[in-house]
């Protein structure tokens, strides 16, 4: 995709620190069609994580929770490293895709979106479009500021799938039809907002991690998300998804016994499915 210098829209982009695909890959991407006027990375605080973990606990309870620790300690142990040689490899692509985040753009580390200085950097810049791509909740008097608003690329279909880990949890419930990423616009909820695009890709959850298939349901996706975007900043009407009728649910962290259960059936339906080969 590719637009003359005076039809460039404005955008920053809002990720979390450490996270190279989103901040390096997708940074390039949005450079690639858009003037990226800064990078707004989230350092996330020790203070921070407890907090996480306090809430986590609370909104669980202590079987739960414990069921959500096993998996981040299974993902570690079995997952872990496929996951980020795949995430390297796709970095590469990009890489090769894109050219280099151009100097001028403009960083600034913030353990939260919603300090005074992240919302001063971001009217400086005062771009057209903010893309989100991280956990936290941005306040309004932040998501407001450029002039087409804040769009975030969430890992899920919404509004079924909401909050957070949509695609593992529409693969642990066999809604396979509903395993995919939702383009949306902020609001004061919990991706609630008006929803500008669903993408998913012939994704396979028998070799693949729930961590890439939530990956991929986005970087699968980027022409057409790339279009809308450049419609938006451009003042252009996008008909929103009609969603009245729809159930709208919030979801959590991934748990280990759910993981299990989801590849089974995973393994059971490709087995039950395969066509015998010819004689």
């Amino acid at each position: 995709m590719t637009h003359s210098s005076a039809a460039r829209p404005s955008v920053v982009l809002i990720c979390h620190e450490g996270a190279p695909i989103n901040q390096e890959g997708l940074a390039r991407w949005l450079a690639s069609f858009a003037d990226l006027r800064g990078i707004l990375l989230l350092r996330e605080t020790g203070l921070q994580k407890r907090r996480r973990v306090q809430r986590e606990l609370k909104r669980l309870g202590v079987l739960r929770f414990v069921d959500v620790v096993a998996m981040r300690l299974y993902y570690k142990l079995f997952l872990a490293q496929r996951d980020k040689a795949w995430t390297a490899r796709e970095l590469d692509r990009l890489r090769a895709a894109y050219p280099a985040i151009p100097s001028t753009t403009r960083v600034l580390v913030s353990d939260t979106p919603n300090r005074p200085a992240a919302a001063a950097f971001l009217r400086e810049l005062a771009p057209d479009l903010v893309v989100a791509r991280c956990k936290q909740i941005i306040k309004e008097e932040v998501f407001t500021i450029p002039r087409h608003g804040t769009l975030v690329f969430h890992p899920g279909v919404c509004p079924e799938y909401r909050n957070a880990h949509g695609c593992f949890w529409a693969l642990a419930r066999r809604d396979l039809h509903r395993v995919g990423m939702t383009l949306l616009r902020v609001d004061p909820g919990v991706d609630t907002g008006p929803i500008f695009l669903h993408g998913t890709y012939d994704f396979d959850e028998v070799a693949e991690s729930h961590s890439i298939i939530q990956y991929r349901a986005v970087f699968e996706n980027l022409d057409a998300i790339g279009a809308v975007l450049t419609s938006l900043c451009r003042g252009e009407h996008v008909e929103p998804v009609n969603t009245d009728g729809r159930e709208s649910a919030v979801w959590g962290q991934p748990r280990l016994t759910t993981y299990l259960r989801w590849k089974w059936h995973a393994r059971r339906s490709r087995h039950e499915n395969r066509v015998p080969a010819l004689s």
